[in-house]
């Protein structure tokens, strides 16, 4: 029976990292798409090969997650705790994507967790430090975020101010192609690794293994997942990033693209988990800000900085409802 549900836990998992996949492909080709450096096709072919190699590159975003908020091998339930977070970020990564709303797979992740974790076990069994420090990584990396995208748009534009239009778009529409790649891959380094985080999670509460160390089966199998969900693609979230902020010219793509995807790599390598749709999101609202502050769609922006806000205690409420209902029935 142990196994049974340990399966359901790798199951879920999968599944989370599968619709990540699709919910932030977005992130990495909305620019590159709007401004038809790319075609869609080629665009979500490029991003999911670059999400795997990406997925396959580093483990400490893994660790971050599966030891961060709590102890698994101290949880009574840690099992059952699992599965509780990962039903309730996959039904609001579901809920945002029917709505178009780029919401955070990471916000949503750490909500749940956290959720599953106090209804099952209470307050005490949250390590408050490391969920503190996630938590202003989460809030920081937008800001830097929209910053960098700024100060880049701002160069390039006085950079280029004297070359004509044509030739920018020309130029800057093949750069696209190589800052999706770089976008894809710093995404699949920091996204696919939260999925494997809360897999060995489960190993650890459930003494498969009696220390937090990423198996090669689990990168193969995250790295996979969350490749096979970006080959779907999220097109109305895709619609929203690429369009709806504001009018993206190459030049513009290209800026936040870099911008975006050096600030994620750098949380990669110090082993903090960021949104990605919230980096992304910054950068171009930063972009768009140093084009022109009047042509960013402000109305639309806040009703997303409103899904950031409230995704967390969504979440963890959730979650916590997930896993009383399980305790009820099952446990």
């Amino acid at each position: 029976m142990d196994s049974i549900v340990l399966w359901i836990v790798v199951f879920l998992a999968l599944s989370f990292d599968f619709i990540n996949g699709f919910h932030d492909t977005a992130n990495a080709i909305a620019t590159s798409v709007s401004t038809r450096a790319l075609k869609p096709r080629a665009a979500i072919l490029l991003a999911a090969t670059m999400n795997f190699v990406g997925a396959l590159t580093f483990t400490g975003v893994a660790k971050t997650i599966g030891s961060g908020i709590a102890d698994p091998g101290k949880l009574e339930h840690g099992v059952q705790v699992v599965i509780a977070a990962l039903i309730g970020a996959i039904a609001w990564n579901l809920i945002t994507w029917w709505f178009g709303i780029p919401s955070s797979s990471s916000h949503a992740l750490i909500g749940s967790l956290a959720g599953a974790v106090i209804a099952a076990e209470g307050f005490d069994q949250i390590n408050a430090g490391g969920f503190v420090e996630i938590i202003e990584a989460l809030i920081l990396s937008p800001l830097i975020a929209f910053s960098v995208g700024f100060i880049l748009m701002w160069l390039l534009k006085r950079i280029f101010a004297k070359f004509s239009p044509h030739k920018i778009n020309k130029g800057f529409r093949m750069g696209q192609i190589i800052t999706a790649a770089f976008q894809s891959f710093a995404h699949g380094t920091n996204d696919a690794q939260k999925a494997m985080g809360i897999i060995t999670f489960a190993l650890v509460a459930a003494e498969v293994q009696d220390h937090f160390e990423v198996a090669l089966w689990v990168k193969i199998a995250a790295a996979t997942a969350m490749a096979l969900g970006t080959s779907v693609g999220g097109w109305k979230i895709i619609k929203t990033m690429g369009t709806k902020i504001f009018k993206i010219e190459p030049i513009n793509g290209f800026a936040a693209d870099i911008g975006s995807a050096a600030v994620i790599l750098t949380a990669t390598m110090i082993h903090l988990p960021v949104s990605t749709t919230h980096v992304v999101t910054s950068s171009i609202l930063g972009v768009g800000s140093a084009k022109r502050f009047s042509s960013v769609k402000w109305s639309l922006a806040g009703r997303i900085v409103i899904a950031w806000f409230i995704t967390i205690p969504i979440t963890i409420i959730m979650a916590a409802i997930v896993y009383w209902i399980m305790d009820a029935l099952f446990l």
